[in-house]
This record gives C-alpha cells, structure tokens and sequence, in this order.
C-alpha cells in the first residue's frame, strides 16, 4: 500500500498559525542558496517570523561564483521590503570540507547521493547555528526548486532538528506558486540568476546538458 504523501506546504501553514494565536513572532534561521530562490521565501515569512539569513555555501564553485551570489544576497536583504526586520548571517566558505564530505560520490548524476549529502551538511550547519543562537525555528529555501525533492529536504531536517534540539519548519516552497513568484521577484530586483545549482559537477553537468555530451 502506497504511503500517503506529507503536504509540507500545510504544515507550514499550521505552524503559523499556532504562532499567530499565541500572540508572538517567532525566530527563523533560514538557510538560503542563493538571492533568487530566497526572494519569495522571504517575502512570505517575514509576515510572520523574526528572519536571519545564514548564508552557508561551501558547495559553490568557483570562489568568484561564491562571492557573486553572496553579494546579492546581501543586496535583496537591503532591498527587499519586509514586515520584520531580516539580518544576514555569513557562515564559514570551507569547498574542501564540501568535497571531503562527497568524495566517492562524484560521478553520481544531480539529484543522486552526492546532492543528499549537501543537503545534509548545508542544513546540519543551519540547525547546529538555530540551536547555539536561541532560535525558535530553522529551515531551508532549497524546496523552491522544481528540481529540489522536499520530501527528502524534510526529512533530513526532521532528523537534524531531533539530534540538535531546536525546531524545523517545515515547507515546501515550490507549492502556491512559489517557484514562478520568485521568478517574478528576481525580474523585479535584477538578481543575477546562474544556470547551475552550485557545485563544480553541477556546472560540468550543465555544460555537457547544453552540448547534448554524456560522462
């Protein structure tokens, strides 16, 4: 019998309006991947969550790449119109404990194992700075993405949130139009948009994706 799939977006939902009914504004410490995708993430929680970005990439290649998205990054926090006030939060650009973290993995195809490990490293730092900074909740903007499977997102962040004692909200971003509505945003605000996710082997499967090449 086939499970039952989790809607994250309204668990998102309920989560808020458990906030909302006991009177406060919560914190959030959320991690983002870049300035596009964290545009919507932004303008729809900051209704109702005290925001800091942490901004922790080591994945990102090459270094030039890394410091271009974190530039607008920093750019769209001071730009961005919000209910609540939302700080940028640098975290460490460390690529070898990336490639460190994936080696073996290298040769698997985007989306595969080696993505699941990223995902993991990228948001065990973000529960890791939640717990060590007294915020109430932490989360990711990588659901956004059409190509991002929030299911394992969720998952990984449930565990995280267990091990390291502070809460994770869940979501799906994607979901109510997200994904196109951070689109719009980026148009809106001129974000320089990549063509890759990030890591060298996602800019080498692109590039061989573009010549119609295999590995």
């Amino acid at each position: 019998m086939q499970m039952q799939k989790i809607n994250y977006q309204k668990k998102l939902e309920e989560t808020i309006a458990k906030e909302q009914d006991g009177g406060r504004v919560p914190s959030l410490l959320l991690h983002s991947c870049c300035a596009p995708c964290s545009s919507y993430v932004l303008e729809y929680l900051s209704e109702y969550f005290r925001i800091t970005v942490l901004y922790y990439n080591p994945n990102i290649s090459p270094a030039k790449e890394y410091e271009a998205r974190v530039a607008e990054q920093e750019r769209l926090i001071g730009e961005l119109p919000t209910k609540y006030p939302v700080s940028f939060l640098a975290g460490d650009y460390r690529p070898e404990a990336f490639y460190a973290a994936v080696k073996g993995l290298e040769d698997c195809p985007e989306g595969g194992e080696r993505c699941t490990v990223c995902y993991e490293m990228r948001l065990r730092e973000a529960a890791e700075t939640a717990k060590k900074g007294g915020f109430d909740y932490f989360t990711t903007t990588l659901s956004i993405s059409p190509l991002k499977d929030a299911e394992r997102l969720n998952s990984i962040g449930a565990r995280l949130a267990e091990e390291c004692g502070v809460s994770y909200l869940y979501s799906d971003f994607k979901k109510k139009n997200g994904y196109k509505r951070s689109t719009e945003l980026s148009a809106q605000y001129g974000l320089y948009r990549q063509d890759y996710c990030g890591c060298v082997f996602s800019k080498e499967e692109q590039a061989r994706r573009r010549t119609g090449q295999d590995r």
